[in-house]
């Protein structure tokens, strides 16, 4: 069934000088909560041209989102597969917890030889290893360089399938660490994380080899998704200057360049002799800043 959306033709006409015809290649539709769908009596009526039509959905394991609370939004009909499918959209506000319930605070450094490692209140480090998402960041890489060298129609073609299915993969290794991370620790935790503003320019710098293993990694993603996540359970996100987390000292303070090993991802401080794993100095570099931020959020409260 072909979806025709005047939306398309609107845009066209309002945005271009000269008249181009619009290709619908996947069979999809945008549509509005409470005109083109809505629920009644445990039904999905959505709006077509034939008139409304009501369906059955399963809901398992999502029934929380029609508990009235939530608010759902424009949903995309999307065709796959020969089936119909619904996508919807969610949202919800969530509470945030004063500066003084805070009954915990982690420290997370994002990475690559470690997808996160989170430092916590109690003294536990906790590590989500990133060894298996380089080995397969890896293979897809060494598959598209062997597409891109052939330059055929048929190459294009799956070069933009192996792309997509790639950031499906990247987008579902985010929400199984988020939730890892998030499920972990307990209602009104705060998750201090670095800043990552401007990480791209900084992460360029490095060797061509190493470029697309560095650059090309999600960590706003990630980020965005430990965000609203820990606002679900009843805690917080904060982003603070990443400046000299990675060489400043946990113990001591020392802080130098020299301090840190990244070929042997090792932490060795050149002024008192503490070792550590790097990831997890910094982590807890961040930690300590989360007492900071904490302390000055008071200070100024109180003011």
């Amino acid at each position: 069934m072909a979806v025709y959306s005047i939306a398309k033709y609107k845009a066209i006409l309002e945005n271009q000088d000269a008249w181009i015809q619009p290709a619908f290649k996947k069979p999809q539709l945008d549509i509005v909560w409470n005109r083109d769908y809505s629920t009644v009596g445990g039904l999905f009526s959505v709006n077509t041209i034939s008139g409304r039509v009501k369906l059955a959905f399963y809901d398992n394991a999502m029934e929380r989102y029609f508990d009235g609370s939530w608010r759902f939004g424009t949903a995309k009909l999307v065709n796959k597969h020969g089936k119909w499918f619904l996508h919807i959209p969610c949202s919800k506000k969530f509470e945030e917890p004063a500066g003084d319930c805070y009954q915990n605070i982690v420290g997370v450094d994002l990475g690559v030889n470690f997808t996160a490692v989170a430092y916590c209140s109690d003294g536990r480090t906790i590590f989500y290893s990133g060894k298996k998402v380089k080995h397969k960041r890896a293979g897809y890489k060494a598959v598209r360089q062997q597409l891109q060298r052939r330059q055929t129609p048929s190459s294009r073609r799956r070069l933009k399938s192996i792309g997509s299915r790639e950031n499906r993969w990247v987008q579902d290794v985010n929400h199984c660490v988020s939730k890892a991370l998030v499920t972990s620790q307990q209602k009104g935790t705060l998750f201090v994380l670095e800043d990552l503003a401007g990480i791209r320019g900084a992460t360029e710098k490095v060797s061509l080899k190493q470029r697309y293993v560095i650059v090309s990694w999600s960590f706003y993603d990630l980020r965005q998704k430990i965000t609203y996540k820990a606002a679900m359970r009843g805690s917080t996100v904060v982003a603070v200057d990443p400046a000299h987390t990675s060489q400043e000292c946990p113990a001591c303070g020392h802080t130098k360049r020299g301090n840190r090993d990244k070929k042997l991802h090792m932490f060795h401080c050149k002024k008192c002799g503490y070792r550590s794993n790097d990831d997890r100095s910094g982590g807890m570099n961040l930690h300590r800043k989360g007492i900071e931020y904490l302390a000055k959020t008071q200070l100024t409260q109180a003011v």
